[in-house]
């Protein structure tokens, strides 16, 4: 049996989890999250703090992930760590210290892409997550939509050209006066809100759009982020739940119907969702309501699988394992990097 440790430190959660088992039949031993409050008094990451809680948290996370899962560091066959999209700084703690453990122990490293991780997160936890289906992503990063047909092989139909869904939502929490991360608290506010008395245009989403057109997945929130910074200028602190609504439905209408779109141009009956915004109530229900229409299932990983986790990535790096995959001691981290296993039509 395989037992593989994960380290995932791509932004300000420094995590640790230990997995066991062969391909999709493989469950979760451990998880350990260890979230950066202080950067709530910023109202964003700040790359360098993050960087430096990473290497203060990483030792006591990755000792805790193997006592939760009543193993040692001689029962690992490797180690899977993120490489690649995130802070450079906060990535390369994870990747030094899985490559020196790997090192030291005379066992495999294996690099894991981020958006790939949480391509794999949701099956954790439900058996029939696994391809072929179509994939939402919807990260405080990334924002991105994907027909899945098998591990490792991945169309990119659409991806946002500006924000991504959860910085839309951490900026127009600022600018509502919510806390960050503002996702949770915009959903809350927007639950209390009116729904007739503000609207927004649903971005880049028109009828006329067909299969081909550049803009027919492409995703735009920039654009509502605006609308809502119009609003909210002449607006009353009354008016901002409604506010908050009609910010919250306009995206949620846009992330359904891409999605609806990829369902139905590749005939999949699976929707599976990751990234942090997959935690989002209001977002789940409206696409199992849509999709159901079309024959399809919604999967949407619980909201300690949707955020940044190790869980996720000891998975992927089994598939990687798997495959004959390692990572040499030149494996290094990169702010950006495209999804690995991408075909063309």
């Amino acid at each position: 049996m395989t037992r593989i440790l994960g380290v995932e430190t791509s932004c300000d959660e420094t995590s640790a989890s230990v997995i066991e088992g062969t391909g999709d039949d493989a469950t979760q031993r451990s998880l350990v999250i260890l979230s950066q409050d202080v950067h709530r008094i910023f109202g964003g990451v700040v790359p360098e703090i993050a960087s430096r809680q990473h290497l203060t948290a990483i030792v006591p996370v990755v000792t805790r992930a193997l006592e939760d899962a009543g193993a040692t560091l001689d029962d690992l066959d490797a180690i899977a760590v993120t490489y690649a999209p995130g802070l450079v700084g906060a990535l390369l703690v994870g990747v030094s210290f899985a490559k020196a453990l790997a090192f030291g122990r005379g066992i495999p490293c294996v690099a894991v892409h981020h958006m790939e991780g949480h391509l794999f997160a949701t099956a954790l936890e439900h058996r029939d997550a696994v391809p072929p289906f179509t994939a939402l992503l919807v990260s405080g990063g990334h924002t991105m939509l994907v027909d899945v047909a098998a591990w490792g092989e991945y169309r990119l139909l659409g991806r946002t050209r500006d924000d991504a869904a959860g910085e839309a939502f951490d900026k127009v929490a600022k600018l509502l006066g919510l806390p960050y991360p503002g996702g949770p608290h915009v959903e809350r506010l927007a639950a209390t809100g009116d729904s007739s008395r503000f609207r927004f245009a649903r971005p880049m989403l028109r009828r006329d759009q067909q299969p081909g057109d550049a803009d027919y997945y492409d995703l735009s929130f920039s654009g509502l982020k605006t609308a809502v910074l119009n609003a909210s200028r002449d607006a009353s602190p009354e008016d901002h739940p409604h506010i908050a609504r009609a910010f919250h439905d306009a995206l949620v209408d846009t992330l359904v119907e891409k999605t609806a779109r990829a369902v139905q141009e590749f005939g999949r009956t699976r929707v599976v969702l990751g990234g942090g915004v997959a935690g989002n109530r209001t977002l789940v229900a409206a696409m199992k309501a849509r999709v159901k229409r079309l024959g399809a299932e919604v999967y949407a990983p619980t909201q300690r699988l949707a955020t940044d986790n190790a869980a996720m990535i000891a998975r992927a790096g089994l598939f990687h394992f798997e495959r004959g995959e390692r990572a040499g001691l030149d494996l290094n981290a990169f702010g950006s990097m495209p999804l690995p296993g991408l075909v063309t039509a």
